[in-house]
């Protein structure tokens, strides 16, 4: 089952999508991978907000996508990819970086595009033409890696 996507800016949401797309990622985040964060970081009023809905229109994917020089200088980026548990097994997590990748340059025009990964996903993103760079860092308590598309 394919999901329905949605693209919205911070203005656009309505409280049952913020209210959703957190839930979403405060389990994720914070519950499945046991890592207590600040999750609400005051970066979500500047992204578009990409909602992977299934077909009740609940969220089961979720990213955020800033233009060039909004969060890495030099670079777009897009940030929060999560998709829920207990659907990971539709695929969801590849549809969500395409539909992902294809919104950033709708957006915002082709671009290298720069992400924060958690280093057990670089397999994961190589696959959609991201390459490592840097050292590994310690994000919360997790391993992560900086990498780059284009």
């Amino acid at each position: 089952m394919k999901l329905n996507w949605k693209l919205k800016s911070w203005e656009e949401l309505t409280k049952d999508e913020l209210y959703e797309l957190l839930a979403l990622r405060s389990e994720v985040f914070v519950v499945e991978q046991d890592c207590v964060f600040q999750d609400m970081d005051f970066k979500d009023q500047a992204a578009l907000h990409l909602l992977g809905l299934d077909e009740e229109g609940v969220v089961r994917a979720y990213s955020r996508l800033y233009d060039k020089d909004q969060y890495y200088e030099g670079h777009q980026s897009i940030g929060r990819i999560v998709t829920h548990g207990a659907t990971r097994k539709h695929g969801y997590g590849e549809e969500l970086l395409t539909v992902s990748i294809k919104e950033c340059e709708e957006a915002f025009g082709e671009g290298s595009i720069k992400i924060g990964a958690q280093k057990y996903l670089v397999r994961f993103y190589e696959k959609f033409g991201f390459k490592e760079v840097g050292e590994d860092y310690i994000e919360d308590g997790i391993p992560h890696c900086i990498m780059i598309r284009g």
